[in-house]
């Protein structure tokens, strides 16, 4: 058997055994983390997991809705800042106006 041959082999039965290791581990991690869902009292819900069982949800970028920043006096209509600017803001900028003047105060 060449040198190449044995260190193939070799390399196999590291994998089988890395494989094995892992599925050990992770029986050991799945145990814990049950027992201490169990113990918290824990809901899939407050893990940050919606939508049907077993099944995660499509993670969001973690900005969220953001709120509202700017208000058109006339309307009543707001704009946070994100995204294209309203056609109301778009006017008034266009006019002569200053975008502070439609900022919220807090």
């Amino acid at each position: 058997m060449s040198r190449y041959q044995e260190l193939m082999q070799q390399a196999a039965e590291l994998q089988r055994q890395a494989e094995e290791a892992r599925k050990h581990e992770l029986a050991a991690v799945i145990a814990q983390i049950k027992s201490m869902i169990a113990e918290h009292h824990l809901s899939a819900s407050d893990l940050g997991f919606h939508g049907r069982a077993g099944q995660m949800s499509r993670v969001r970028d973690g900005r969220g809705t953001a709120a509202p920043k700017y208000r058109d006096p006339a309307s009543g209509s707001t704009w946070s800042g994100r995204g294209r600017k309203p056609r109301w803001l778009e006017d008034a900028l266009k006019a002569g106006h200053s975008a502070d003047q439609y900022l919220i105060g807090d």
